[in-house]
């Protein structure tokens, strides 16, 4: 944290750390050790708008702009912040384990390995996206005629991020925004401020010029400036589907394009087929509401178990999560951290509680580790018996809990599966590769793993976009389908000869 603490805090605005209008001072707690780890002071809604005014006349000013650069420019300096962001690789780990509380080395390959990648990709992508497509000539009204369909950067995009997977989250809007020729300005999650802060630290090192990239803190009104914006092109959220509801409404004003990558409640399909002593099965479930301690959207918190192997798969899994170390992430051993706060903690607990009360089986956990007398811990649990009709089976509740509903053959699979006002992502395992796929058709989802296949962590370092259906989200991030989010498609008319 040496080159942060140079500036604690501070909202990044057109190249220069600038102490802000702010006047609040937010203390950020360690959520495992419930000890302070800094100090920010709070971006003001004045501060927003100098970044997005900033980030406007960056895009539009001059022949240097942003967007007017050649791509293999963009790509050099893309990749000159990739460097430097890999150059930060001790200090993501240190705010991974105390500003995020994300224990494991999957939390460390996905947090922090995996977001290295996917900067990189997006500097390589940045010298190869193509911006003109010329169609075939045809035969109009007037005489032949040819069309040009040209791609252009839409202008500032604002992006906002939650706490959850700051470091990759936030890179995951950087690469692709920036690569394409826009300018941003991005406010991260009043609880993870210093996982773009570094970001921004690496940006000013690489020489990304000013303006490009803006990086604001604050909360909900610092949130709204910058979806009510009429010089906002683009609002790029990841978060909650009741806050994507509100950064949609706030958007509409101005008409602003959306991309929203909500929450979900993913399935994870078990067939009686297949080999439930797999052990690469039982991770994806046992990880699938426990890795960083069930924070993640796309995690597949209902284990639907074809009857004939559901208790069985229920006496595995139930071994497995009591097997889990819980504990602070500074500690090697550590293979689940604590939730991001006190408030989390105790909605999560409340969840369990609601579980029991409508009836539903506690296999294992539901309260909070015993041995840890501090932090924002919740036990990996595990409810057996519930019915897709329950608050735990249908509510999404960001934290270490599965909830395992039978069904007898596909049919019943897929409308479980589907009964969900979400539509993220899912699991299918199956011995019959045809029945696994067919029932990965029928999902209304948009990320779906079969039998365990996966091209990277949502696709970052390949062409696979990643997205929801129905309350999930609208749009896509990650390859052709994700840059193009961020562009203005305009069409030209000439004739031929």
């Amino acid at each position: 944290m040496a080159k942060l603490s140079l500036n604690p805090g501070t909202p990044y605005v057109n190249g220069q750390w600038d102490k802000g209008g702010g006047d609040h001072i937010t203390t950020i707690i360690n959520p495992a050790t419930e000890l302070p780890i800094g100090q920010v002071q709070e971006s003001s809604v004045d501060d927003v708008n100098r970044a997005v005014d900033a980030a406007y006349r960056a895009f539009e000013d001059g022949r240097g702009a942003w967007p007017k650069m050649s791509p293999k420019e963009r790509s050099r300096l893309l990749h000159r912040f990739a460097d430097a962001v890999a150059a930060r690789r001790e200090d993501l780990v240190f705010l991974l384990e105390n500003e995020i509380g994300c224990a494991g080395m999957a939390g460390k390959v996905s947090q922090v390995e995996e977001a290295i990648r996917f900067a990189y990709f997006w500097a390589d992508k940045a010298a190869e996206l193509k911006f003109d497509e010329a169609l075939p000539p045809t035969v109009g009204l007037t005489g032949m005629g040819q069309a040009l369909v040209r791609k252009e950067p839409a202008g500032v995009v604002g992006a906002i991020t939650p706490f959850n997977y700051p470091i990759l989250l936030n890179l995951w809007k950087i690469g692709p925004i920036l690569a394409t020729g826009n300018t941003m300005v991005l406010k991260p999650s009043p609880n993870t401020p210093f996982s773009a802060l570094i970001l921004a630290d690496a940006a000013a090192e690489a020489g990304i010029p000013p303006g490009v990239l803006n990086v604001v803190t604050g909360g909900i009104e610092e949130a709204r400036a910058l979806t009510e914006h009429p010089q906002v092109a683009v609002l790029s959220f990841t978060g909650s589907n009741t806050i994507g509801r509100e950064v949609m409404r706030q958007a509409a004003g101005t008409l602003k394009r959306v991309v929203l990558e909500l929450g979900g409640k993913s399935p994870n399909i078990v067939f009686a087929d297949t080999d439930i002593d797999n052990p690469m099965m039982l991770m994806s479930l046992v990880m699938g509401f426990t890795v960083h301690a069930g924070q993640g959207c796309v995690l597949q918190t209902r284990l639907l178990v074809e009857r004939p192997v559901y208790d069985a798969v229920k006496e595995r899994v139930s071994a497995a999560i009591q097997a889990i170390k819980v504990g602070d992430p500074a500690d090697p051993e550590s293979e689940m951290g604590p939730l991001i706060s006190a408030t989390q903690r105790d909605r999560v607990l409340g969840y369990i509680q609601s579980g029991l009360d409508e009836g539903a089986t506690l296999v294992a956990g539901g309260g909070r580790p015993a041995h840890l007398d501090r932090g924002f811990f919740v036990e990996p649990t595990l409810f057996s018996d519930v019915t897709n009709d329950m608050r735990i089976a249908r509510e999404e509740i960001f934290g270490p809990v599965g909830v395992m509903i039978p069904f007898d053959g596909p049919q019943e699979a897929i409308a479980i599966a589907n009964d969900t006002p979400f539509g993220l992502g899912g699991s299918v395992w199956s011995g019959d590769s045809v029945k696994a796929f067919e029932v990965a058709g029928a999902l209304r989802a948009g990320y779906i793993h079969i039998n365990g296949g996966d091209q990277s962590f949502g696709g970052p370092i390949g062409p696979a976009p990643f997205g929801g259906y129905k309350q999930s989200g609208i749009g896509r991030e990650h390859g052709a389908a994700g840059a193009d989010e961020y562009m203005e498609i305009k069409t030209m008319h000439y004739p031929v000869g």
